[in-house]
């Protein structure tokens, strides 16, 4: 007997996606009624020709492939995301606002398509440490964008490594490749670096052994990677499973109490700002009222 937890998530994740595609399709016909209205009857001809072109890119409304393959996905699988409605939602809200943008992810799952999916148009980048499960997914979905990463941490050290918050090297803000802290990721792609991301997820790597490389480096490196942004814009910063010690520590930690925005269930979101526009800013603002 099907899981009535797992059925009722995947229903409510079926209604988001169905929610995007009937506000596509409402757009799309908007806009095609309301440049038609706007042309003058010199155009009759024109319009004419293109009500008899079924395949004419002006009138056409066919639902982009990422979407429809999420739905195709979503409405198929038994196997629902890790976040629950309430967490999904968080992030959901803030990419209707900000989509299409940039979105980094920290780890490849069964999410994936779904992040992708709710933010059409823009990039979306997972980061993944399992080269065979990236090599899986992509031969499903070959639009999702992936790069094998590589950790050099071990949960079992996240005692020793939460000391370095006390260093002025783990609080001097940098590019994560010049950054001097222990915790900084040197390791990625270039553009990882080099691209001004709006939302950033943590909800990887793994982080459940003591021989696991832990999100420890992660959660640092999007902080990271939040405040070093030179275009001096804000960046969503999330981090999932904040009921475990590593994620809840280290995230109060370096993504500090002063730039909580909100917690729905395992689920943190924090607004952190570009450092480089403002001079002499705290690695964390002097306000730490929001208590976990």
């Amino acid at each position: 007997m099907r899981n009535k937890t797992h059925s009722f998530i995947k229903t409510k994740l079926i209604v988001i996606f169905c929610s995007i595609l009937v506000v596509l399709i409402f757009f799309l016909k908007r806009t095609s009624i309301s440049s038609s209205s706007s042309n003058s009857v010199s155009h009759s001809t024109t319009r004419e020709k293109h009500y008899q072109n079924p395949k004419c890119p002006q009138q056409c409304t066919k639902l982009p492939t990422s979407l429809s393959d999420a739905l195709v996905h979503y409405v198929t699988t038994e196997i629902t995301p890790q976040q629950t409605f309430s967490e999904v939602s968080v992030s959901k809200r803030v990419l209707d606002k900000k989509s299409p943008c940039n979105f980094l992810v920290f780890g490849l799952g069964h999410d994936s398509l779904m992040w992708a999916s709710l933010n059409h148009g823009g990039r979306t980048l997972f980061l993944e440490e399992d080269k065979g499960w990236i090599d899986t997914v992509t031969k499903k979905f070959p639009n999702l964008e992936s790069y094998h990463v590589v950790y050099d941490t071990k949960l079992k050290d996240s005692i020793k490594l939460i000391e370095l918050e006390k260093t002025e090297d783990c609080k001097s803000v940098s590019d994560p490749r010049d950054s001097k802290c222990a915790l900084s990721l040197k390791g990625f792609p270039a553009d990882v670096y080099e691209t001004q991301w709006d939302l950033i997820m943590v909800d990887a790597p793994t982080g459940y052994h003591d021989e696991a490389p832990g999100r420890m480096s992660a959660i640092y490196t999007a902080g990271l990677l939040a405040r070093n942004r030179f275009d001096g814009g804000e960046t969503d910063v999330f981090v999932h499973d904040v009921n475990r010690p590593v994620e809840d520590e280290f995230s109060a930690t370096f993504l500090c109490r002063g730039y909580l925005k909100e917690q729905e269930g395992r689920l943190r979101h924090f607004t952190i700002p570009s450092h480089r526009t403002r001079s002499g800013t705290p690695f964390c603002p002097a306000d730490i009222s929001r208590r976990f």
